[in-house]
């Protein structure tokens, strides 16, 4: 506990990195903007094997505007070296911490604040193979590529619509060799994220789409551009269209004739 002093934070984390430790430093996401310059010239620079818990991923409901980590994704994917994971429930989020606890290098590991879907936990830990996704779900038409807390409201959406549904769990690196995979099968993407829209999962996505020359169309849901005032995580998010009504309303809006008759077909893949 370093007080208030984000910035010696990153840099004490760092120092202790460099004496053969492995440091693992519990902050808000809003919170780490403070040290970012000690995170990139004295973490990323030296490749230190550092796990970053950002903990108040996305919205925080009653904490307001200055607390909401809506930003970070697009602070973090720019840097070398620095992997980003994305959670999306709590069995997901232990062993994407153990995984950035393994892992020869910094990893950010951003979570929402509060409590997940209620996913019961494995017993074992399993280090996730970096820059891989999972498909959750294979249908028609669409791909829906979910990121962390975004995960669960899409599930409705892709069942009633005939999507497929992916967890992404990476930023950076993305899966591209899936996304190719998917461009195959699919006539278009949809991204959701709990993270502003500019600069965020979705452009990582539009970025590695342009440079796999994959000619799709791709609809980005996320946090507007515009700072949200404080009140109930769930009622923020339907009045920013990031529920399950307001992401499938979005996904017709935009996409109604590629969509075809609804006929499911659920699909739990193993991990990759």
């Amino acid at each position: 506990d370093v007080g208030i002093a984000e910035q010696h934070a990153v840099t004490f984390a760092a120092g202790l990195a460099c004496e053969g430790m492995k440091p693992v430093l519990a902050i808000y996401s809003t919170f780490l903007q403070r040290g970012y310059d000690q995170l990139i010239h004295d973490v990323a620079l030296q490749n230190l094997p550092i796990l970053f818990a950002l903990d108040r991923a996305g919205l925080v409901g009653a904490d307001g505007a200055t607390h909401a980590g809506a930003y970070d994704i697009a602070y973090l994917r720019c840097i070398p070296n620095l992997v980003v994971m994305t959670p999306s429930d709590e069995d997901e989020c232990r062993q994407m911490l153990h995984t950035g606890f393994m892992h020869q290098g910094p990893v950010a590991v951003r979570y929402p604040r509060g409590s997940g879907p209620g996913t019961v936990a494995r017993a074992s830990m399993q280090a996730l193979a970096i820059g891989r996704a999972r498909v959750l779900r294979e249908g028609a038409s669409l791909a829906i590529l979910a990121f962390g807390s975004m995960v669960h409201a899409c599930k409705a959406v892709a069942e009633q619509l005939n999507l497929s549904l992916v967890d992404m769990r990476f930023v950076k690196p993305i899966d591209g060799e899936l996304l190719q995979q998917l461009a195959n099968s699919h006539q278009g993407f949809v991204t959701v994220e709990e993270h502003v829209v500019s600069g965020g999962a979705g452009s990582a996505v539009a970025e590695a789409l342009l440079g796999l020359s994959i000619d799709r169309p791709l609809l980005m849901l996320g946090l507007p551009d515009r700072f949200i005032d404080h009140g109930d995580h769930q009622q923020l998010l339907a009045l920013e269209g990031l529920n399950s009504e307001g992401i499938e309303a979005s996904i017709l809006k935009r996409f109604s004739s590629l969509l075809s008759p609804r006929s499911p077909r659920l699909v739990a893949q193993p991990m990759r």
